[in-house]
């Protein structure tokens, strides 16, 4: 837990910034797996902080999002991260 929270800042991948009153925090969990060799013994643990996505609503949020582009002409397209960290800041 403490190389994956080290490899957080180092990458800085968020800030910390104060909540806005009409807004919700989407929660974050840890995910915990035990890497194994191919006979079967362990190689290494492994941690990951993750977002809890799920518990975030349809409309919230993203109407805010669709304004705010469409305001100053901006291209909004979804993506799937499935390999975070692979070309650096989105």
């Amino acid at each position: 837990m403490d190389e994956e929270l080290s490899t957080l800042r180092k990458t800085d991948t968020w800030d910390l910034v104060p909540l806005p009153l009409s807004k919700s925090v989407v929660g974050c969990r840890w995910v915990y797996k035990i890497k194994t060799n191919s006979n079967g013994s362990n190689e290494r643990y492994k941690a990951r902080l993750v977002a809890k996505g799920y518990s975030q609503q349809y409309g919230m949020d993203y109407e805010d999002l669709i304004i705010v582009a469409s305001v100053h002409q901006r291209y909004i397209s979804q993506f799937n991260v499935k390999n975070d960290f692979l070309n650096g800041d989105l």
